[in-house]
């Protein structure tokens, strides 16, 4: 096997001692009294609701409605547009087409007071108002005033319809279907408003989502509207324009606020106690394992570092993820699993060591043979992390569509919580394949080859 040189473990420690700085304190820059943040660090971590605080609620169709699944994305679209506008912008909302119901967490808004959960709760659950309105005139607070605030052309209950299309220029447009209702009325409006560039403005409640002109008089109840539409955006508009005409009001079928002071302090608790955690075991390995036990440290310590600066958004790959109390103990999980792969290694060394090999060869098959075995440890890990990703997270990320043929049969189960426990466990042991196998691998073997290293004993052998 190639030999590691002797500056590779003081490149591998100081790597790692800079990666621990920057993931605990980040680096911002500053341009008068205004802060950037040009690398996140530990502060900037999103904590979720049951560390922050705050409302996790299941919305579901009445009994005796049975919704389509372009009124169940309406209703999803409607009920972020008012998260939004309520300047909740860090919540999670999940729609599951097999029970017809929407899951949707957010937390507490910062120094938040005087938050009324059940009052917010009941806002999100109404049925949209969406209304077609005469020009756009708005006062101070963006709502409809004047003419616009007067003058409705047509309601949500008038629309039959909207979808995405396609026109002759291969440019998206949000294609809308009038019902009977509607369509005089509309006719009537784009043939007075066709080429004065006064725009027909569509109104969700009081916020406006679009306000396209009229190029000409529509008098079949076939409308488009078009713009610089992407797919997405369009998408985003036709759902919520089919919200407004949502023929049922959700129901609340779970309901459970959490107190930001409770989850707080167990937060502190739990942190405090893997901080023990991995001091305890830094000790433990460093006197049963001597300079593997302390090389398994400093790999540890890199593997933390590492797990924390996939949640705060360090890497420009990983956007940064909610970290709850089950996240932190799948932190504190793949630590556990990592400290197994170090013993496992440095006990096959002292095996080797002990039958007589060099200390060139015993590290050389320690490392060999006991790859194996931490291999399959961590890979049946990542099996049941990517397992509880899927069962437990959005129903449209990767591992849930790659587990759909599983799952089907037993609908969406979305429980952030825990899907925050199998990231962080599957970070972990991806961390654990770099830092505690490769890294340590480096360094040991760097290390030894400096001569007051070179001392059986000080790796498991006898003096």
């Amino acid at each position: 096997m190639k030999r590691v040189g002797k500056p590779v473990f003081f490149i591998v420690v100081v790597l790692i001692a800079v990666l621990t700085y920057l993931s605990f304190f980040g680096v911002t820059s500053y341009f008068g009294d205004v802060e950037k943040t040009i690398i996140k660090g530990a502060d900037d971590i999103r904590w979720g609701i049951d560390i922050r605080g705050g409302v996790d609620v299941t919305f579901c169709a009445p009994a005796d409605v049975d919704p389509t699944e372009e009124q169940m994305a309406a209703a999803e679209s409607i009920i972020k547009l008012r998260l939004v506008n309520q300047n909740i912008t860090d919540y999670e909302v999940y729609t599951d087409l097999n029970k017809n119901r929407v899951i949707v967490r957010f937390p507490w808004k910062e120094d938040e007071t005087d938050f009324d959960p059940e009052k917010a709760v009941a806002e999100l659950g109404e049925t949209a108002l969406l209304t077609f309105r005469e020009g756009y005139e708005v006062d101070n607070e963006g709502k409809p005033t004047g003419l616009t605030a007067e003058k409705i052309i047509l309601t949500g209950s008038d629309v039959k319809k909207a979808s995405v299309g396609v026109d002759e220029q291969n440019q998206y447009v949000v294609l809308l279907e009038l019902k009977e209702s509607g369509v005089t009325a509309f006719s009537e409006a784009t043939g007075r408003l066709a080429g004065t560039n006064t725009p027909i403005s569509i109104w969700m409640d009081e916020n406006v989502i679009s306000y396209p002109t009229v190029s000409t008089q529509i008098t079949d109840g076939s409308a488009s509207i078009t713009g610089n539409f992407t797919l997405e955006s369009a998408t985003d508009l036709a759902n919520k324009i089919n919200g407004g005409a949502l023929p049922f009001k959700l129901e609340t079928e779970n309901f459970r606020s959490i107190s930001a002071t409770l989850g707080m302090g167990a937060k502190d608790a739990m942190v405090l106690a893997g901080a023990i955690a991995f001091v305890l075991v830094a000790v433990f390995v460093i006197v049963f394992y001597r300079l593997p036990g302390a090389v398994a440290a400093i790999a540890l310590l890199g593997q933390l570092v590492g797990t924390i600066a996939a949640l705060t958004g360090f890497f420009s790959t990983i956007p940064s993820f909610t970290l709850t109390l089950p996240g932190i103990a799948g932190i504190i999980l793949s630590l556990g699993v990592g400290v197994d792969a170090n013993i496992i290694t440095a006990e096959r060394i002292k095996e080797e060591l002990k039958a007589g090999k060099s200390l060139d060869n015993a590290l050389n098959i320690g490392y060999k043979r006991g790859f194996t075995a931490i291999f399959d440890g961590n890979i049946t890990v990542i099996f049941v992390a990517v397992i509880l990703m899927g069962a437990f997270g959005p129903t449209d990320s990767i591992f849930a569509t790659l587990l759909s043929p599983v799952f089907f049969a037993f609908g969406a189960s979305t429980a952030g919580t825990i899907y925050s426990f199998g990231y962080t466990l599957l970070v972990g042991i991806i961390m654990n394949f770099i830092m505690g196998v490769t890294a340590s691998r480096l360094m040991l073997k760097s290390i030894s080859r400096f001569k007051p290293f070179r001392k059986a004993w000080l790796y498991g052998g006898d003096k």
